[in-house]
């Protein structure tokens, strides 16, 4: 089950008193681009989700570089058409938003955010150097 499937398959393994808890958490785990997953599936490096004194769900956290992509995809359904046809402005405020969740942190980031929004690293450069500078 991903953390963008029904959640309802999720509430049917781990019990139907945990389908509030488990539908409140939900759009963070698919913010962040998780898993939700039922405890009997949780790996060690997955977190355990605890509600009422009892765990719940485990949650699958995704690898920096996929979190990037995620990012970018909602960052372009926000935006409501791709990242690449944005205005100059816009595409500044999203390199700013991206800096600000570390996206530049992840290896090739500033090559993934410059193909994304259809510019050169170097103008990604420029965008965070002049973000630095304000």
């Amino acid at each position: 089950m991903t953390g963008t499937g029904d959640v309802t398959g999720i509430g049917d393994v781990t019990g139907i008193g945990d389908e509030p808890f488990i539908t409140a958490v939900k759009p963070l785990v698919d913010a962040m681009g998780g898993e939700m997953l039922p405890l009997d599936q949780a790996g060690e490096d997955d977190v355990v989700l605890t509600w009422e004194g009892a765990d719940v769900v485990a949650v699958r956290l995704p690898q920096l570089a996929d979190s990037l992509d995620h990012i970018l995809a909602a960052l372009e359904r926000k935006q409501g058409k791709p990242l690449a046809e944005l205005d100059r402005k816009a595409k500044q405020e999203v390199v700013r938003i991206l800096e600000a969740r570390g996206a530049f942190s992840v290896r090739h980031g500033v090559e993934t955010v410059a193909s994304a929004l259809g510019v050169s690293r170097f103008t990604v450069y420029n965008y965070l150097n002049r973000e630095k500078e304000a």
